[in-house]
């Protein structure tokens, strides 16, 4: 029976890649919230219908976020995009995670689901993994969290949501239940939000707590 069930999730994961236009339509607000150029929907069955080895490491992370009940959350292939400037850094466009790191994003996705999609409704990922490379090359922390992936890169999906508002919502959220999920939570310019649940923490521009707009008040 699973073998079957195996066989069918991979017959679909082929059709649905030689399939386009079968992609949903894409959100965005404004440049700084929009999936970098080369990781839409249709790029990534694109990528899935270059390789059978593709389709078989994004079925085997699916089933997974199944076993976990997380599969429905983000869609799973936004969670394999990796950097806004994998295109620079000549890297992949989507990248499973390895095996041995799908764990760590259980925490941060059960945030997602708990605190941050009732605040501010549904949220895109525009960033996940990174492998060590392309961390170096797109200027992330030597120590982020996109490295061992238990970090995602959020934008809300509705059009209604303010700057002011995401913020002022996500950061009673995060001083509400983020202890309990280990979570870090840092903003971007526009509609673009960090998460992770590698260390209970919050941080601004300069990356220090004390320029967090959580706490300053300043949701500019």
């Amino acid at each position: 029976m699973l073998k079957r069930i195996g066989l069918a999730a991979l017959a679909a994961l082929a059709f649905v890649a030689s399939n386009p236009s079968i992609a949903a339509a894409q959100h965005s607000h404004e440049a700084e919230a929009s999936p970098a150029p080369g990781q839409s929907q249709a790029d990534y069955h694109a990528w899935l219908a270059r390789s059978p080895a593709n389709r078989e490491a994004v079925l085997a992370f699916r089933s997974y976020l199944d076993r976990q009940g997380l599969a429905e959350i983000i869609p799973v292939w936004q969670l394999i995009r990796t950097s806004s400037s994998w295109r620079e850094c000549g890297a992949e466009r989507f990248e499973v995670a390895p095996q041995d790191k799908w764990e760590n994003m259980v925490t941060t996705l059960r945030f997602v689901r708990d605190e941050v999609e009732p605040a501010v409704g549904r949220v895109e990922a525009l960033s996940v993994y990174r492998n060590e490379g392309l961390n170096r090359c797109s200027n992330g922390a030597p120590a982020s969290a996109h490295r061992l992936f238990f970090a995602v890169d959020l934008t809300p999906v509705s059009p209604d949501v303010t700057r002011a508002g995401m913020i002022g919502r996500v950061c009673a959220a995060h001083r509400s239940h983020g202890s309990a999920y280990n979570t870090g939570l840092g903003f971007y310019s526009g509609l673009r939000f960090h998460v992770d649940s590698h260390g209970f923490r919050k941080w601004g521009p300069d990356g220090r707590g004390a320029t967090s707009p959580c706490a300053t008040g300043n949701y500019a």
